[in-house]
């Protein structure tokens, strides 16, 4: 109604809530709209992905990893209440009530609640020594536990947390066990992929331990960790990383009524608007999302897709039209020196979602084999069986070798077929590629069989 100034409300004040906040006010002046975020930690703004980096001394000071403060907020004329907890939201009155017992009022929420670590049921998940690598204050008690002298390491998973956990322990001088359920690290990768992964973390001196789902978390009498049990045996550690993945942050959403998707994250329509309570949207890994080749619901927690919904939501909310277009997985991340990136679907991934697929690796190296710092790369194409188009990527290899996924994931996302790519008009210069790029080798073996 013109002349009322409208007041939004952003629960989370992280990656997907304040861009969601920063986008309304860059399209709605303060005269017009109020804007009030609401974070229950100390810190607002941060890159829990560099945590690890902090962890392992390769970034010096946390405070880098703030990108921007409250006071920051502020001067854009959004209001940022850290130590600020939401505990309940009543849809219906259209109000969240805080940790100080507040009731603030809402024309629009913006639920940006962000995930949980997967916590198993496991005995002595809570003893001392245990942690999770999701807030800054995860990587302070780690790093503290390090100072105190921890000198074995057990990290619980093998996904991207798992491995850049495993790499930074192990260079900050601790002994460092990784205790799988499944058989190989990345299960997001195949299995061929996966080996060459596991056996990197071999020759690095890391310990794999794979098919062992955890058992118990032994703890000395006085409640401290000593030991990682499994069928197999028992692990010792004075340190437990857990890198198991995270699910959806929805209590406070579920209680209040929101409806909640087949993934377990909240129900939004492309504009992240909830499918329930318009008034409401939410963004960021609280979100239920969709594969953009399937079109199937997806939780991935990514503070890329995090930024870019928060950025939808904000949009929309400030009056321009806007739709988050899905998501393919992208991610890379490095163990040692091996370089680990995929995209799109894996195999088994393409079989669940009825392609008719084939599969294609070829390897190379990362520049001109003859040019000092070559390395072995492995690049494996997933593409449609019959149109070639490709569905999805896989990269393995030495440094100089995961950013290739970027050129792979565009391709998909524009629905290029293998090809296309083949003929597209790649860089080359003996410190960068050899004279064909993997990845147009890659296209190209996969065209010529698709070929006959």
């Amino acid at each position: 109604m013109s002349g009322v100034r409208e007041r939004l409300v952003v629960i989370g004040g992280d990656a997907a809530g304040l861009s969601a906040a920063a986008q309304a006010r860059r399209l709605r002046p303060a005269a017009d709209l109020e804007i009030v975020v609401l974070e229950q930690g100390p810190e607002v703004s941060y890159s829990a992905c560099g945590i690890p980096y902090w962890i392992g001394d390769l970034v010096s000071d946390r405070d880098r990893l703030l990108a921007r403060t409250p006071a920051a907020f502020e001067s854009d004329d959004i209001q940022v209440r850290i130590r600020t907890r939401a505990e309940e939201i009543d849809l219906q009155a259209g109000w969240v009530r805080t940790s100080g017992g507040e009731r603030l009022g809402y024309d629009t929420l913006v639920v940006a609640t962000g995930g949980k670590p997967f916590r198993p049921p496991i005995p002595g998940l809570d003893a001392d020594g245990v942690h999770g690598v999701h807030r800054l204050a995860d990587g302070a008690e780690i790093r503290a536990g390090i100072a105190a002298g921890a000198r074995h390491a057990v990290v619980l998973g093998g996904g991207y947390i798992g491995l850049e956990m495993a790499e930074v322990l192990q260079a900050r001088g601790l002994s460092v066990t990784v205790v799988l359920a499944d058989p190989l690290p990345m299960a997001a990768l195949d299995a061929d992929m996966g080996e060459r992964v596991c056996k990197a973390m071999g020759d690095m001196g890391i310990e794999v331990q794979p098919d062992q789902p955890v058992r118990e978390i032994e703890a000395d009498a006085d409640g401290v960790v000593r030991a990682v049990r499994t069928d197999a045996g028992s692990y010792e550690a004075d340190l437990v990383v857990m890198g198991l993945g995270m699910g959806a942050e929805t209590t406070l959403a579920r209680a209040a009524g929101l409806q909640i998707g087949v993934t377990g994250g909240i129900d939004v329509a492309h504009t992240q608007r909830s499918r329930s309570h318009p008034e409401v949207f939410a963004a960021g890994d609280c979100a239920q999302t969709f594969h953009r080749l399937t079109g199937e619901a997806v939780h991935i927690a990514l503070g890329t897709h995090a930024n870019k919904q928060g950025r939808v939501a904000g949009s929309v909310i400030g009056g321009r039209l806007a739709r988050f277009p899905g998501v393919l997985g992208t991610a890379a991340t490095k163990v040692g020196d091996l370089e680990v990136a995929r995209t799109g679907l894996c195999t088994t991934q393409a079989e669940q979602a009825g392609f008719d697929h084939r599969s294609e690796l070829i390897e190379a190296t990362t520049r001109a084999g003859y040019f000092p710092g070559a390395a072995p790369i492995a690049v494996k194409l997933i593409t449609e069986r019959g149109s070639g188009l490709l569905i999805g990527a896989q990269v393995v290899g030495g440094p100089g070798s995961a950013k290739r996924i970027d050129v792979l994931a565009t391709a998909i996302w524009a629905g290029m077929t293998a090809e296309e790519l083949a003929g597209s008009d790649l860089s080359y210069a003996p410190p960068f590629s050899p004279t064909y790029d993997p990845v147009g080798v890659a296209a190209r073996v996969a065209s010529r069989i698709e070929q006959g």
